[in-house]
């Protein structure tokens, strides 16, 4: 009975954020709908302070899937991996309801804490190809973070995290739903810090240029 729940279920989840599945089959065939059965049964043992069975289905869903989540961490309803190789997420991580993680991402550590080592997602949190959030901290609901950033700090809610390290770039104050978050449309503080100084550049041009010309009609 628990087999088709957890089918019906992914499926469900599945089908709102992966526009490639067309039939309940194929989700038989997705690393997350087998690392998510294996993690499940890991962290019902690792609960219960049955460490090393819990570590040895975890780690037999790994070498399987590509997808490594220590039965430590604790997960949220809905949650989703597209795709799913290279995703690493730590003992101490929580992860909220609605969650969205893609290939290559790390929730982990820095080395450098003990006890909460690894992060917290709130719900309705996005975390794009390649992302690590590294850290005891929090990432806000609704919030996105960026391909390939690395994030080592808290993340306001509602806000997108871009760039190495990761910056925080305000959005409104208004919710943003999960459904609507995409790997895409993200804002490059870089590129607008960058096109911020080529505009000062070309005042302080058009300024020197005027004066030029004063110093000319002076003469």
């Amino acid at each position: 009975m628990g087999f088709f729940k957890d089918w019906q279920e992914e499926y469900e989840i599945i089908k709102e954020r992966d526009p490639a599945i067309k039939n309940k089959w194929e989700v038989l065939l997705y690393p997350h709908f087998k690392a998510m059965r294996a993690y499940r049964r890991a962290h019902k043992l690792y609960l219960k302070g049955k460490y090393f069975r819990a570590r040895l289905i975890s780690q037999r869903a790994a070498r399987k899937t590509g997808i490594e989540i220590h039965p430590g961490a604790t997960i949220g309803k809905g949650f989703f991996i597209d795709h799913g190789a290279g995703v690493v997420i730590g003992e101490t991580a929580v992860i909220g309801n609605n969650v969205t993680l893609y290939q290559c991402v790390t929730l982990g550590g820095t080395g450098k804490e003990s006890g909460k080592r690894h992060p917290t997602l709130e719900d309705n949190v996005m975390v794009s190809v390649g992302a690590k959030v590294l850290g005891s901290f929090t990432i806000g609901a609704n919030s996105k973070i960026g391909a390939g950033s690395v994030v080592l700090s808290e993340v306001p809610p509602n806000s997108t995290v871009v760039g190495v390290p990761g910056r925080v770039v305000k959005r409104d104050n208004e919710r943003v739903p999960w459904i609507d978050l995409n790997q895409v449309d993200l804002p490059d503080p870089v590129m607008n810090e960058l096109m911020h100084i080529e505009k000062e550049n070309e005042d302080l041009r058009r300024e020197l240029d005027n004066m030029r010309e004063k110093i000319d009609d002076g003469k």
